[in-house]
């Protein structure tokens, strides 16, 4: 089925029609890499991890490059705080970025090239861009000329006026114009830098993505993606520069941006002190909780996070995981686990996860009716193949209720023991004992569920 995606650089939604569909490009602004990630700097990587997923099922190669920043002045300021080179900072973040993204089950990207190793093809571009009238030298920095970009604004929308008044842009005497960006800096020795033609320097935040996807996309590429708060200026200088260094050649043809992150309906932000970081929110709930909430709601709309949200996603995924439980002794072979058609229709639709999450309610409901051995098998099977879509319901449910117990309370063994313990109580019709064992479980959030079967238990706590 055709994919339609919604570009922000039409404001329509569209078919999507990749230039090679024997290689289809894609490339996702990472994070700047002097800290842990907030939770709002994750919705990028998870919801385009998912469509990198998609576009793998539709096409037969797909090249999906995320980059890191490791270049920058928030690094250099982390570094100098904490007394220690550059480099510690950024592979240590860079590092953590990684492994917090593998537990959230984001979508590894194929290439993740870093600023600092292509410091050559940066200079480059801007050497090309100089020579073709489009940015100019002074006192060291090398600026782009907006003025020869006629197109400049289409992405978001506004008139070069209006983005010097709504945006924070350095007046420098060296610049013709105060919408002029930069794409090279100078550095005082206890900054990085290196050798170019206009003295030692680095590189300015947006020519990195230019030269990088350019590197290893190609000079015009299928998809650009990222956070709504990248389109101005980020992305509208990307497009600047690298349409002019190119020729006029289109550099992205679909840009795909999500919506932000409010907390309890307000703006995360260091002065409100409700920023969350990723890393620490994943030391408290599962991954698949987090994943959940941040592709719950339509990519491209606003996402609210509270606890009240958290605590609803882990109930729902509880149910799901309950329902495979009770059918643990129904086998699926790996083969019988494909998505359904319903799900690879909502995801086609520009990535319309509530829709998806809807249908995957609709198969779990199914298979929890399900009396005969056979249906159940393919209500299980349907289940399992769009979970597996969607990187949910991806543990044993077993393992899954018994995630949170805390090692200073109380483990599985002893919890397994008592368990075994108000059967016997109950057996003897000493219902005091059975009565008090249950509460003394519930008291280290362990709860007994009674089934036909027997008893089975499970941990409720939130993490919160």
């Amino acid at each position: 089925m055709p994919l339609r995606l919604y570009n922000s650089l039409t404001r329509r939604v569209e078919e999507f029609v990749p230039l090679d569909p024997q290689r289809v490009t894609m490339y996702v602004c990472g994070p700047t890499v002097y800290n842990y990630v907030h939770i709002g700097n994750a919705r990028p990587p998870v919801v385009f991890g998912l469509l990198a997923r998609l576009l793998r099922r539709l096409y037969p190669k797909l090249v999906y490059a995320r980059n890191i920043t490791d270049v920058d002045d928030k690094i250099n300021a982390a570094a100098r705080e904490a007394g220690v080179p550059i480099e510690t900072i950024t592979s240590g973040y860079a590092r953590a970025f990684s492994d917090d993204m593998a537990r959230l089950g984001a979508d590894p990207a194929d290439l993740t090239p870093h600023a600092t190793a292509h410091i050559a093809p940066i200079i480059a571009m801007c050497e090309r861009l100089i020579a073709n009238g489009h940015a100019y030298a002074a006192q060291g920095h090398v600026l782009f000329d907006v003025t020869s970009f006629p197109a400049y604004g289409a992405l978001s929308g506004r008139s070069v006026e209006d983005m010097i008044a709504g945006a924070r842009v350095e007046v420098a005497p060296y610049k013709k114009n105060p919408a002029d960006f930069v794409l090279w800096k100078p550095s005082t020795p206890d900054l990085p830098g290196w050798d170019s033609p206009w003295g030692r320097g680095r590189p300015g935040w947006h020519i990195e993505c230019s030269a990088m996807a350019a590197a290893h996309l190609g000079e015009s590429i299928d998809i650009h993606a990222g956070g709504n708060d990248l389109m101005f200026p980020h992305h509208e200088n990307e497009i600047a520069q690298s349409t002019c260094a190119h020729g006029g050649k289109i550099f992205a043809r679909y840009w795909l941006h999500n919506g932000m992150l409010t907390f309890d309906g307000r703006k995360m932000s260091k002065s409100l002190g409700n920023v969350r970081v990723l890393h620490d929110l994943l030391d408290r709930y599962p991954g698949e909780v987090l994943r959940f909430l941040l592709l719950k709601a339509h990519y491209r709309q606003p996402l609210d996070w509270s606890d009240a949200a958290l605590a609803q996603a882990r109930a729902t995924l509880d149910g799901w995981y309950t329902v495979l439980r009770d059918l643990a002794d129904i086998e699926v072979a790996p083969g019988e686990r494909e998505s359904p058609a319903a799900i690879d229709a909502a995801l086609c639709d520009d990535l319309n996860t509530p829709e998806a999450f809807a249908v995957v309610a609709g198969l779990a409901a199914a298979a929890r009716a399900a009396r005969t051995r056979e249906e159940q098998r393919r209500a299980k099977a349907e289940l399992l193949g769009a979970a597996d879509m969607l990187g949910i319901l991806q543990h044993d449910p077993e393992a899954w209720f018994k995630q949170d117990l805390a090692s200073d309370t109380i483990d599985a063994a002893e919890i397994q023991r008592r368990v075994e313990a108000r059967v016997a109580a109950k057996q003897a019709r000493d219902f005091a004992t059975a009565d008090r064992i249950r509460d003394e479980l519930l008291a280290v959030g362990v709860v007994i569920e009674d089934t036909a079967q027997g008893p089975r238990w499970k941990v409720v706590k939130t993490g919160g």
